[in-house]
């Protein structure tokens, strides 16, 4: 899990390689390293901070770091409308579907209460690709596939994952709409399923498929549904961990603590497939096997003063449940990405907004 810090240069561009040479190196590279290389997890820290951050200026140093250097390493990012299609595999509850689905619809909402969602989202279209295009403003929901039977077991690896994702695009009824250049294929497994490295190493990663396994290379994510198994790991603040004694949990916005924790991994992984789809775009380091993303750099940041061991300035609402950003009729906790132009972490719920 990556350090957070605070200034760095203003992107650099490099100069491209020939892309069909870039392409082959790259997709070489990750059959030799096939498990996915980037993972999300909330960050625990020692202390809950509810009022130890309220300044009466700003203080610009949210994530952000002289050591930080992200650059674009000239593959494709998301500037058509994106289209993301959700598998839910295992059982799901209706209203655990409609707090996913809420907050997704969020991310191109044009009238939600501010702090909100899509000006969180705003911060990613930052992003470019080589010809000088932005990340797109649209995203919805497509197409959506139940795999309620665990037609894959109820113990998954990182490569059965895709395996998942190819009984959901070759289904013989309803499959899946195959879209590589703008879809996003989002695996949400249930509080029953088992995943590699879930828990103990990640709440949730990113990557593309094999053609090898599902026949197309299209981007996708994992998140897991950590309620049963290690809430005080991937749902944190929401729940704690046992070994931080004194420590309580703050209340979740919309009352379903593995849900609401999911949330931000989401959010997570989502801003860096569309930054970063094919691992070969925007990222700080210079080994793609082991890339640091716009998500990465502001893991456990949701607010002014975040860094380190601290969350930042969150909100309250009259319920007292703690959130830092608005969406379609709902509230939810999402953390801070990477901003490109200013060198920081920034999110809709900066007190300088």
């Amino acid at each position: 899990m990556p350090t957070t810090t605070t200034q760095s240069s203003v992107c650099r561009y490099y100069s491209a390689p020939p892309l069909l040479v870039l392409f082959f190196l790259t997709i070489l590279s990750f059959f030799l390293n096939p498990n996915p290389v980037t993972g999300s997890t909330p960050w625990p820290h020692n202390k809950i901070n509810t009022t130890d951050f309220i300044f009466g200026t700003s203080k610009k140093y949210e994530g952000s770091s002289d050591f930080v250097h992200l650059n674009y390493h000239m593959g494709p990012v998301l500037t058509s409308n994106i289209t993301i299609h959700l598998i839910w595999y295992g059982t799901w509850q209706k209203s655990q579907k409609r707090i996913i689905r809420g907050f997704l619809s969020s991310i191109s909402a044009v009238d939600s209460k501010h702090p909100s969602v899509s000006r969180w989202w705003k911060t990613v279209q930052l992003y470019t690709d080589q010809t000088g295009a932005n990340i797109s403003k649209h995203v919805h929901i497509g197409e959506e596939k139940n795999d309620r039977f665990y037609s894959h077991g109820r113990s998954l690896t990182r490569l059965s994952i895709q395996s998942v994702i190819k009984s959901s695009v070759t289904a013989r009824t309803r499959p899946l709409p195959i879209n590589p250049k703008s879809g996003l294929y989002l695996l949400l497994t249930s509080d029953d399923v088992h995943v590699e490295d879930f828990c103990g190493q990640v709440c949730g990663f990113h990557y593309f498929t094999f053609p090898s396994i599902v026949g197309y290379t299209l981007p996708y994510a994992w998140v897991g549904n950590s309620a049963k198994q290690c809430p005080g790991f991937c749902a944190y603040p929401f729940a704690v961990p046992n070994y931080i004694p004194g420590l309580k949990p703050v209340k979740s916005p919309n009352g379903d603590v593995g849900v609401d924790g999911m949330i931000s991994v989401i959010g997570h992984e989502i801003a860096e497939l569309a930054t970063n789809p094919l691992v070969n775009a925007w990222y700080a380091g210079h080994d793609p096997s082991f890339p640091t993303e716009i998500a990465d750099l502001c893991e456990g940041i949701y607010g002014t003063g975040g860094g380190g061991s601290y969350t930042g300035q969150m909100m309250e609402d009259h319920a007292g449940a703690t959130y830092n950003m608005n969406g379609i009729g709902r509230r939810f906790l999402v953390q801070w990405v990477w901003n490109p132009i200013v060198s920081y972490c920034s999110g809709p719920n900066a007190l300088d907004q």
